[in-house]
């Protein structure tokens, strides 16, 4: 596979960049203070041929169980930093990868700015010997590009969040870092990515689809945004984003080998991304879903809607606070589950809180009312 030539990033044992093998990912879903389940997953993907995996973590008490996690497992981690990033001192002596948004490091002591936060990231990453991803999410932009009337599309934020960070970094001297650039929409992602190479042709890339969905779709979607990059030599590393149940996370590995042997052997998606009118957004779980039953609800909904596939309405279904209120506030309809109960909303504004057994009836009803 031709791949464009970015510079090496050694992560744990492997590499990607330079033209090393693309490299494919997943994801924990388990509770991360839960050490043997979430040890178990880890393991279980990185003998699927999961050569990074993932993990949230969120709390002092998450950084604790990772400790042992590391002991249990021979997976190369990343760990998936939100708010806190001061929990990357903690948690980056057993990790080899540290990953952050750069849309979240606002919430978390407010008063300090950006670039101060990602000094102290890259200063521990460097002193444990981790590689950094900066992962720029549509569903999580930096409110400060937000509110700049002048800045122009999402598109374009996401371009320019990701590029100023990258630029940031080169500053401090640090080079083991790769850059994401993701989106629910396959076009986005793709246009994104193509943007970004070209003003920093040296940094590599991870690819994906972010809330790719249920199958059949997310495998679709995601298929649609990666393979065209790849085919051109752009991606050094990529995850298929897929809303499966933890017992069933060796899907997202089947299906990035299935994108990677596509691209191998020519038979690559056009990259026009043919979406029905009933478009489903629904996040790939992970340890950060307030309640279990998070993947039920999102293919109950898929189930339930066929009767309404073709009305032309978009629906998100988020399983928590990171990308819910940006991908529920752009679809017509968002589903944000919490621990007992799930809020609905109509293009960004709350409608009410329903329980997880009312919340399909209840969301059927209102589409139905808006479509009279």
């Amino acid at each position: 596979m031709l791949q464009k030539k970015t510079r090496i990033v050694r992560i744990g044992t492997i590499s990607i960049g330079g033209g090393e093998p693309v490299a494919v990912q997943s994801m924990a879903a388990t509770k991360t203070v839960d050490i043997e389940s979430t040890a178990a997953v880890c393991q279980r993907l990185a003998d699927a041929g999961a050569t990074i995996v993932r993990i949230a973590v969120d709390s002092k008490a998450d950084a604790d169980a990772l400790r042992e996690i590391r002991k249990r497992t021979t997976a190369n981690l990343s760990v998936d930093l939100q708010e806190n990033y001061k929990l990357a001192e903690l948690v980056a002596p057993y990790v080899d990868k540290i990953r952050y948004n750069p849309g979240h490091l606002h919430h978390f002591e407010p008063q300090t700015a950006w670039q101060e936060k990602v000094k102290f990231i890259i200063r521990v990453a460097r002193e444990n010997d981790c590689a950094v991803r900066v992962g720029v999410n549509c569903g999580s932009l930096d409110p400060n590009l937000l509110v700049d009337a002048e800045s122009g599309k999402n598109i374009d934020l996401m371009i320019r969040s990701a590029v100023e960070h990258s630029e940031f970094i080169d500053t401090l001297n640090f080079a083991r870092y790769c850059v994401s650039i993701k989106s629910s929409d396959p076009a986005t992602v793709t246009a994104a990515n193509k943007r970004f190479s070209v003003i920093c042709p040296d940094v590599p890339l991870h690819l994906g689809v972010t809330e790719a969905g249920l199958l059949p779709e997310g495998l679709i979607k995601s298929r649609a945004a990666i393979e065209p990059l790849l085919a051109e030599g752009i991606g050094d590393t990529l995850r298929v984003s897929l809303t499966v149940s933890n017992d069933r996370k060796e899907e997202e590995i089947i299906a990035g080998k299935l994108i990677l042997e596509n691209v191998k052997n020519g038979t690559i998606h056009s990259g026009i991304w043919q979406r029905a009118a009933l478009n489903i957004i629904s996040c790939p779980s992970c340890a950060r879903v307030e309640n279990d039953r998070f993947v039920a609800l999102a293919e109950r909904i898929y189930d339930r809607t066929r009767v309404i596939k073709d009305y032309p309405v978009t629906i998100a279904v988020m399983g928590c606070r990171v990308n819910g209120p940006g991908e529920t506030d752009n679809a017509d309809f968002g589903v944000w589950c919490g621990i007992k109960s799930v809020n609905l909303k109509q293009k960004g504004k709350i409608i009410g809180t329903f329980s997880y057994e009312e919340i399909v009836p209840k969301l059927l009803e209102i589409i139905e009312e808006n479509h009279k």
